[in-house]
């Protein structure tokens, strides 16, 4: 019989707050981190951004170490999470016996931002630098922090990454690769990906409106999440917050950015999770779904909502309406967003949000729900097609 895979520890930081008591207390007063551009230097700073308020200096303070030249920010925002993660899990002894699965995909970019151009001229004042350009290296020395060297990889999918990091962990620890996982992702804002963005044309002038009719792009977003499984005899009499029950991915292959219109690949990977947890979608409380607020993903989205649930269409709401969409580190937040909403008995509303899509009849939460929540399906959908379902469950 495989092994149950617990949550005993998750921790985050994003636009609407450091640690899980502000986010939580900015997700029940509707407080969103969407506005104007501070930190970050690039031209666009005419479309609205969800931009954490604090400079370098001050992520390295909240991360408790000393600022070194090579940190990226991408790194910063990684360790605050994974260290809240860790200590809530009550586990900082037993790091030696944990794994790591972490993500990204812009990495160190905010250190290529500013010495690329500097370095292809030949100045070799910043080559050490380049170490933290590439994608493993706030992985690594967030596991070099906690001395976790059983397993350390790194997953770079879009906007999926940090979902499948957590798949990916629950599978080894219920496969018996693995006791105990350290998950989740981590990604800054940057020149390069708002300027990617703003070539596709899907940048929000307005700030991002999931699911609603008029919605006009997405808005860029940051931050990262961290959350610490493990397998349910290893838990012993500490708290478990939540239970990994269901899990999938499905890779359409149909476009570079977008995905299936008709929702096709949506559909897949949200009916293989429900038959990953063995429930039927009647069994769903509530869906975090992936929502960016661009015609296409909505559309698809929504409409593979449509057909797993029909008429019973559980309470559904997008929360990049507070958040942005912070990449790879989405899946992780919403899996945080998922377990708070387990917790805590509350469905979280769908900022932003006036009228309903004319093409397919959903229509999400736009106020705050007191109920009891006992299973959360989380969507991340990443370019190239790479959706991933996950499905918690209380414990």
């Amino acid at each position: 019989m495989a092994r149950r895979v617990f949550i005993t520890g998750f921790g985050i930081i994003s636009a609407i707050g450091n640690g899980v008591e502000e986010t939580l207390a900015s997700l029940t007063e509707r407080k969103s981190g969407i506005g104007q551009v501070s930190f970050l230097k690039t031209s666009l700073s005419c479309f609205p951004v969800a931009e954490i308020r604090t400079d370098s200096d001050g992520l390295a303070r909240l991360a408790g170490i000393p600022l070194s030249p090579v940190h990226s920010r991408t790194f910063l925002l990684g360790l605050i999470a994974a260290r809240e993660a860790v200590r809530m899990s009550g586990c900082e002894g037993l790091c030696s016996s944990m794994g790591m699965i972490g993500s990204t995909t812009v990495a160190g970019i905010d250190q290529s931002d500013r010495y690329y151009r500097r370095l292809l001229c030949g100045e070799a004042t910043h080559k050490d630098k380049i170490p933290s350009f590439e994608c493993a290296d706030s992985t690594e020395l967030i596991a070099d922090f906690f001395g976790i060297t059983h397993h350390v990889t790194t997953i770079s999918t879009a906007c999926s990454s940090s979902a499948n990091a957590i798949m990916n962990g629950a599978r080894m620890i219920k496969c018996g690769v693995a006791d105990r996982m350290l998950v989740g992702g981590s990604d800054s804002l940057s020149r390069f990906s708002m300027n990617g963005f703003n070539a596709l044309e899907i940048l929000s002038p307005t700030g991002c409106r999931p699911f609603d009719n008029d919605r006009n792009g997405i808005t860029p977003g940051e931050g990262a999440a961290f959350l610490v499984l493990e397998a349910e005899e290893m838990v012993g009499s500490r708290t478990v917050y939540g239970e990994v029950s269901g899990y999938s991915n499905c890779n359409e292959a149909f476009h570079q950015t977008a995905s299936l219109p008709d929702g096709t690949g949506a559909f897949l990977s949200i009916s293989k999770a429900l038959q990953s947890a063995s429930i039927e979608a009647s069994e769903i409380d509530y869906v975090n779904a992936h929502g960016t607020g661009t015609k296409v993903n909505d559309l698809s989205e929504g409409r593979a909502l449509k057909t797993v649930f029909g008429k019973e269409m559980p309470l559904f709401s997008s929360t990049k309406g507070y958040t942005g969409h912070p990449f790879a580190a989405a899946g992780a937040m919403e899996a945080v967003f998922s377990l708070l909403s387990i917790n805590h008995g509350l469905v979280f509303p769908n900022l932003a949000f006036e009228t309903k899509m004319e093409e397919v009849d959903v229509v999400p939460v736009t106020q705050l729900c007191r109920r009891p929540i006992r299973r959360v399906l989380s969507n991340s959908f990443g370019f190239g097609g790479t959706d991933t379902t996950l499905i918690f469950s209380k414990v």
